[in-house]
C-alpha cells in the first residue's frame, strides 16, 4: 500500500479551528503599515504581531466567497514559492499596491528561501487593502504539503514520480521527501511552529477561484469532473485542510493536458488532466472565456492551451534558484484587453544571503 504524506507527518498536521468566542482583532493602520514596511524590508514580524495578523486576515477571508467576484482592471499573478527578491521584482514591473489591482493564484509558500516573509507581506497587504490584494488558494498551502519539500523534479514541467517508486497520496516519492519546506522555515526563524500553525489556519479560509468581469476564471489549477458549474464551486467548504481527493482537490492539484480528450489519470497522484473538450463544455455552460490557472513551470512564463481559451502563468523567475526560466504577469485591463509582462530573478546584488537550511533530525 502506498504510504501517504500523513502518515509520515506528525500529529501537528491536523486543522485547529481558531478560538472559539474571540472577539474581533484590533489592528490600527498605522501597525499594518509598520509591518508592511518591516516585511518589505524582509524582516521578520514578532509572533505575537503575526497571530494578530493572521486573526485579522482570517476576520477578512471568512466573508469572502469561494468563487471571488473581481473588477478589472487587474493584474493576474502565479506562483511565487517564497522567492521574496522576485517578488519585489514583480512589483516593480507591475506596480505597488495600492495603485495596481493584484490577484494571486496561489503557491505563496516552499522551495523558496523566504516563506515566512513572502506569505505575511501579502498577506498584510491584503489585510490593509483586501479590494486591491486578491489571494486564492494553491496546492501548497497545506498543511501536509508545507511540511515537505520536493528534491527532485524541480525543474520539471510535471512532477512525475521516479521509476518503480510507490507514489505516495500527493504523488511524491520517499526518495522525493525533505523537510525543507515553510514547516520547518518557521521552525528555524521562530523557533517553534506557532508562526506556521497561525499560517496555516489562514490557508483554510483562502478562496478557491475568483471570476472576473464574469467572463475570466481563474483557479491554481484546473477544473473537476465533480464539478460543472460556478455554483458547485460555490457550496464548497472550503474551511479545511487540502483533502486528497474530490472537487476542491482537483481546483487545486489538476492540469491541462494538450493530448489529452477528456479526463486522464494525473502524474501528480492528485487531481487530473484534462482536455480541450473539457475546456470547451465548462467554457460554454458557465460563460466565461478564459480560464486562468498557475501551478506548472512555464520558462517562457506562461503558456496558452487549447486555441487561447486556457493560460497558465509563472511568476516565480530561475526557479529554485537553478531552472534559468523567466517568469511573467498578465494585466488585463478594463475591456480584458491581456497584456503580459515578462521580467527576470532579481539581480545577485540585491538579495539577501539566504542563512543555511540544515537538515533537522526532529522529522521522520
Amino acid at each position: 500500500m502506498a504510504t501517504s504524506i500523513a502518515d509520515l507527518a506528525s500529529s501537528e498536521v491536523r486543522p485547529d479551528s481558531p478560538t472559539a468566542g474571540s472577539g474581533p482583532i484590533e489592528m490600527s493602520i498605522d501597525d499594518l503599515d509598520k509591518h508592511i514596511e518591516t516585511l518589505m524590508k524582509c524582516e521578520l514580524i514578532s509572533e505575537q504581531d503575526v497571530k494578530s495578523l493572521c486573526s485579522k486576515a482570517r476576520e477578512i477571508l471568512v466573508q469572502e466567497g469561494n468563487v471571488q467576484v473581481i473588477d478589472s482592471p487587474v493584474t493576474i499573478c502565479g506562483d511565487i514559492h517564497g522567492q521574496f527578491y522576485d517578488l519585489m521584482e514583480l512589483f516593480k514591473v507591475g506596480g505597488q499596491i495600492p495603485d495596481t489591482n493584484y490577484l494571486f493564484l496561489g503557491d505563496f509558500v516552499d522551495r523558496g528561501f523566504y516563506s515566512v516573509e513572502t506569505f505575511l507581506l501579502l498577506l498584510a497587504l491584503k489585510v490593509r487593502y483586501p479590494d486591491r490584494m486578491m489571494l486564492i488558494r494553491g496546492n501548497h498551502e497545506s498543511r501536509q504539503i508545507t511540511q515537505t519539500t520536493i528534491v527532485r523534479a524541480h525543474c520539471r514541467i510535471a512532477l512525475v514520480c521516479a521509476e518503480n517508486e510507490p507514489a505516495t497520496s500527493y504523488g511524491l516519492t520517499r526518495r522525493m521527501l525533505k523537510v525543507y519546506g515553510f514547516y520547518d522555515e518557521c521552525l528555524r526563524k521562530y523557533g517553534s511552529a506557532a508562526v506556521w500553525k497561525a499560517c496555516t489556519e489562514v490557508f483554510d479560509y483562502l478562496s478557491l477561484s475568483a471570476v472576473i468581469d464574469g467572463k475570466a476564471f481563474c483557479v491554481h489549477g484546473g477544473l473537476s469532473p465533480s464539478i460543472q458549474t460556478l455554483d458547485q464551486i460555490r457550496v464548497i467548504d472550503r474551511k479545511q485542510e487540502v483533502p486528497h481527493d474530490g472537487p476542491m482537490c482537483d481546483l487545486l492539484w489538476s492540469d491541462p493536458e494538450d493530448s489529452s480528450v477528456g479526463w486522464g489519470m494525473s502524474p501528480r497522484g492528485a487531481g487530473y488532466l484534462f482536455g480541450a473538450d473539457v475546456v470547451k463544455t465548462f467554457c460554454d455552460t458557465n460563460g466565461v472565456d478564459l480560464i486562468c490557472r498557475a501551478h506548472q513551470l512555464v520558462m517562457e512564463g506562461y503558456k496558452w492551451h487549447f486555441n487561447d481559451t486556457v493560460l497558465t502563468v509563472w511568476s516565480a523567475p530561475n526557479y529554485c534558484y537553478r531552472c534559468g526560466n523567466v517568469a511573467a504577469i498578465l494585466e488585463l485591463d478594463e475591456q480584458l484587453n491581456k497584456e503580459f509582462t515578462i521580467f527576470e530573478a532579481a539581480p545577485q546584488e540585491n538579495r539577501g544571503a539566504p542563512a543555511k537550511k540544515p537538515q533537522p533530525d526532529y522529522f521522520l
